[in-house]
């Protein structure tokens, strides 16, 4: 049985027009995560988009050695790093420095990537990602088995190759994959990793599960991972407000993704990822139920939504890890 791991997540989104330059939203973000290594988070999770015109976090990698230096005991990871964008050899290479710089505390959550315009500023075809994608995790595994190798595929062709330095954690960082679809959740059970899955549950979650049974094995043997944000209030109708504003300027990119790429959530029963909001009681209740229910051993919220400050967020953010997380950890 896994232990449940509850932390926060970061994209660096910075509105244009919300007179804060960059420097200081990602001088406060480290002040806050200090302060969450001490208060009891977990995880400190990373997304990756590219050409935005807020500052769409690109490069997450110097960020989380950024962290490492003042933190403890917060492990560093990704929903998701875009691997089409990220050369296998030239990445395992990076979490090798990370790993070690961190003691052993990086993961990596892996994505192919949707969005037509990324595709197109890295000079890549979007029929590519695919391959791209399957062929990086097969790199990305050998490298973290810390031995020498030759690879020969469509994309990556290696001679004689091994990364080093050696990884602090044995078989190097744990890795995840990410899925929206049916096809993504048997890449997950195909390559036997962690899972974070999205969209519709029987598109994503639920093939997972019978890819698994179709083979002996178990989901519990697995870490599953959601972001899925959470406000811990007393005051839902004067906290909400701001945090809705920025949740929707958060969302519309996506929605702008899902349009241009033809691709989306779906309209089944989701996999929820809707904020839960409401006293602590509240909240322990309905991630309880959500944690059972999906089998979570992994849940981060959106620390600092775009526009607001890590200042607003930090009442929230104190009960959630002081109040809830203990709680929940001791239901479950």
């Amino acid at each position: 049985m896994h232990q449940l791991r509850i932390g926060v997540c970061y994209d660096f989104r910075n509105p244009p027009d919300s007179g804060v330059p960059d420097r200081v939203l990602f001088g406060e973000i480290l002040e806050q995560v200090q302060w969450l290594d001490r208060i009891g988070a977990d995880l400190v999770w990373f997304t990756e988009h590219h050409f935005i015109d807020d500052g769409y976090l690109p490069s997450w990698v110097p960020v989380a050695g950024a962290m490492a230096a003042v933190t403890e005991r917060v492990r560093f990871g990704t929903d998701i790093c875009l691997l089409p964008f990220n050369h296998p050899l030239r990445l395992a290479e990076d979490l090798a420095v990370l790993d070690n710089l961190s003691g052993g505390r990086v993961e990596l959550g892996v994505g192919m990537g949707y969005a037509p315009h990324e595709f197109r500023g890295f000079g890549l075809p979007v029929s590519r990602r695919v391959s791209l994608m399957n062929e990086g995790i097969e790199v990305l595994q050998r490298c973290f088995a810390g031995e020498r190798f030759s690879y020969r595929g469509k994309r990556y062709r290696f001679e004689d190759v091994i990364v080093t330095p050696g990884y602090v954690q044995e078989g190097g960082p744990p890795l995840w994959i990410a899925a929206m679809s049916e096809a993504g959740a048997l890449r997950a059970a195909r390559y036997n990793t962690h899972f974070l899955p999205q969209g519709e549950r029987a598109r994503s979650f639920d093939p997972w599960v019978r890819a698994l049974a179709a083979d002996g094995r178990s989901p519990s043997d697995h870490r599953v991972g959601i972001i899925r944000s959470i406000l811990v209030t007393d005051d839902k109708d004067g906290d909400w407000p701001p945090v809705r504003a920025a949740e929707r300027y958060r969302m519309d990119l996506y929605r702008r993704f899902f349009d241009e790429s033809g691709e989306g959530f779906g309209s089944g029963e989701p996999v929820p990822q809707t904020w839960v909001i409401g006293d602590a009681d509240h909240c322990v209740q309905v991630l309880r139920e959500f944690i059972e229910t999906f089998g979570i051993t992994d849940i981060v919220t959106m620390a600092v939504p775009p526009g607001l400050s890590a200042e607003q967020m930090a009442p929230s953010l104190e009960r959630l890890f002081t109040q809830v997380a203990p709680r929940l950890k001791g239901l479950l």
